[in-house]
């Protein structure tokens, strides 16, 4: 079958090599699945560079979220027990099984991170909801306990996880201020459902994020970004605030004054949505509940700005490591 080959670390365009490689062998706690959407995601950028805590032996196959259809469920062996409502010919999403993720005709899948596909949506959308959207959906709701009538701050909001974040926040009944780099981003953000959005090119973030919070400051704030974006956030984060550490785009990782934090009595949570699929997968199932719920209200609906054809998937995700993209990149079946 044909599958993207990550041969040697570098960036995608560079190191992505198309090939004719075997169809993967179903070990126990897995299904196969024939790949029906592959959603892009930052790490897969950041695997095929070496930088991500994942490091699958070369060659590897990238693509950690898709929506599939389920060929072979695999054997509950070994201590690990295979969902039984889990069937041949289910419609699923979630995350892939490395090396074998959804950059392929087929993949594998873990069981703890396949989920029942939302009716709702289309293939494209489908492939998007699970790892953007969990971890919009735990972070705010398990992590920061986010309620109706609070403000919530999210950076990078015109992005895969952050237009989720946006979303969530609005089905929570949160207000939210939407934090974007550029006039095109601002119309996504806004699209997405955010009530007041705050461009960061435009002039100075923490004078931005002052009108926009106003004096009571920021309940919550959800930030991928890391670097300036949160030496922002503790600005204008208000007492008993909670910041949500999701990841580092800007490349830098902040060292919090902790000092800070005790005299403006505000928390800091990290979130890695990961460690929930191995430690507490019922979390990840009653957030993808949650989802799939709002999804047939039409409250959260992912926001695929572009697909692309299965042999464009290298371009694509050059785009996505650069930050020249906005919603989320999807790429179809092969």
């Amino acid at each position: 079958m044909q599958a993207w080959q990550v041969t040697s670390l570098g960036e995608p365009s560079d190191v992505f090599v198309l090939e004719d490689v075997p169809v993967p062998q179903v070990p126990a706690g897995h299904v196969r699945v024939r790949v029906l959407a592959t959603a892009l995601n930052f790490p897969d950028v950041l695997m095929a560079r070496g930088q991500y805590q994942v490091r699958p032996e070369l060659p590897f196959t990238p693509g950690v979220e898709v929506c599939g259809e389920v060929l072979e469920v695999g054997p509950a062996t070994g201590g690990i027990t295979t969902d039984p409502h889990l069937r041949v010919g289910d419609r699923v999403v979630g995350t892939t099984a490395m090396p074998h993720g959804g950059l392929a005709r087929e993949c594998l899948m873990p069981v703890a991170g396949t989920f029942p596909a939302p009716a709702a949506l289309d293939d494209a959308r489908a492939s998007a909801l699970t790892i953007a959207y969990q971890t919009a959906h735990v972070g705010l709701v398990h992590r920061a306990g986010l309620q109706r009538g609070e403000t919530l701050v999210v950076h990078a909001a015109a992005g895969g996880v952050g237009t989720a974040a946006v979303q969530v926040g609005k089905a929570l009944g949160a207000t939210v201020v939407a934090v974007v780099g550029g006039r095109e981003k601002a119309d996504v953000a806004r699209a997405a459902g955010a009530d007041v959005v705050v461009d960061r090119t435009a002039g100075d973030l923490v004078a931005g994020l002052k009108d926009a919070v106003g004096r009571s400051g920021a309940d919550v704030v959800f930030d991928p970004v890391g670097g300036a974006s949160y030496d922002a956030s503790t600005k204008v984060i208000a007492f008993e605030g909670r910041i949500v550490v999701v990841g580092f785009t800007s490349g830098t990782i902040p060292a919090p004054a902790l000092g800070h934090a005790l005299v403006k009595n505000y928390s800091i949570l990290g979130l890695h949505w990961g460690l929930y699929l191995q430690r507490d997968p019922a979390v990840a199932r009653e957030s993808h509940a949650a989802l799939t719920a709002w999804a047939d209200e039409g409250l959260v609906r992912p926001v695929v700005s572009e697909q692309v054809p299965f042999e464009q998937a290298p371009a694509a995700l050059a785009r996505l490591g650069a930050g020249r993209s906005t919603g989320r990149i999807v790429v179809t079946a092969p």
